[in-house]
């Protein structure tokens, strides 16, 4: 019986140390806890992808539905990159729906929060867009290509100085610098097609075509076309297509092949009627009554 009182409280220390052994043991195991949580972020990301996808596609109502989910979840991460980006994104939704000037406020917005946040790179892009709208506004080219170029040294991210080129390019059309403007598009081109977004790839092509015809070049413009169509395929982008195929009535009308041009209508207002977009296809029927 005396051995045995001795026994227990040696047991005890043993059971301890055993214990405290299988603890430091179980904590070296143990997968480490991250630093830093990106779930709600890379879940904005995900939604602001999918709105500009939809815009790219002509689908504005559901890209602003969209960005309102984005733009929730960047205020609920409080990220100030990404509340930049979903403005920015909104802004450029609207202008392309025709509301210039609420995109300009957007923008504006934009690029003093960016500048209170110290981000140079979303200030510059955000005069970008506002430089993009001057330009089709009717602002001087000769200005807007210098100020874009001066904001391109700012820019690092790729489709950002995509934009920026894209910007440039239209500046260089405007001038009737017929070269330069399609090797700045072409810039952008190169970077789209590297990061595989199609729908923007397929818009490049769009505006060399635009260039090339209004240069006169109208085989290079339908050549053009034809690289826009192939990447809107594979983007299964309807309103690219319609707008595609409404541009190549434009060329062979200008071309004055009026048997194809008549055909290029019919067939744009097709596929814009497969979406039930009849303000697109009364375009099309337009210009086909034209002829």
């Amino acid at each position: 019986m005396g051995n045995t009182k001795l026994k227990i409280p040696a047991l005890r220390n043993a059971l301890s140390i055993l214990c405290s052994s299988l603890l430091v043991l179980g904590c070296s195991s143990a997968p480490k806890r991250p630093a830093e949580i990106f779930v709600v972020r890379n879940m904005t990301e995900t939604q602001l992808e999918l709105a500009n996808r939809a815009a790219d596609q002509g689908r504005y109502a559901e890209a602003l539905d969209l960005l309102q989910e984005a733009r929730r979840l960047a205020v609920s991460a409080d990220d100030p990159r990404l509340l930049i980006r979903t403005g920015l994104s909104r802004g450029n939704i609207l202008f392309y729906m025709g509301r210039t000037g609420e995109a300009e406020e957007i923008w504006t917005a934009a690029q003093d929060e960016a500048l209170a946040a110290g981000d140079e790179e979303l200030a510059a892009v955000s005069r970008v867009y506002m430089a993009r709208s001057r330009l089709l506004g009717g602002a001087g080219a000769g200005t807007v290509w210098t100020q874009v170029q001066d904001e391109l040294s700012r820019i690092k991210s790729p489709l950002h100085t995509a934009l920026a080129w894209t910007v440039t390019g239209l500046a260089e059309k405007e001038l009737g610098r017929w070269k330069d403007g399609e090797n700045s598009i072409k810039n952008a081109l190169d970077i789209h097609q590297k990061h595989n977004y199609l729908e923007q790839a397929a818009y490049d092509w769009y505006l060399i075509a635009s260039i090339r015809s209004v240069a006169g070049d109208y085989p290079g413009a339908l050549e053009a076309l034809d690289e826009a169509l192939a990447f809107d395929r594979r983007a299964e982008n309807t309103y690219g297509l319609g707008m595609d195929w409404l541009a190549r009535g434009e060329v062979q009308r200008k071309a004055g092949n009026t048997a194809e041009a008549a055909a290029a209508y019919r067939r744009s207002g097709d596929i814009f009627r497969s979406l039930n977009l009849e303000k697109e296809a009364g375009q099309a029927d337009q210009r086909l009554s034209e002829l």
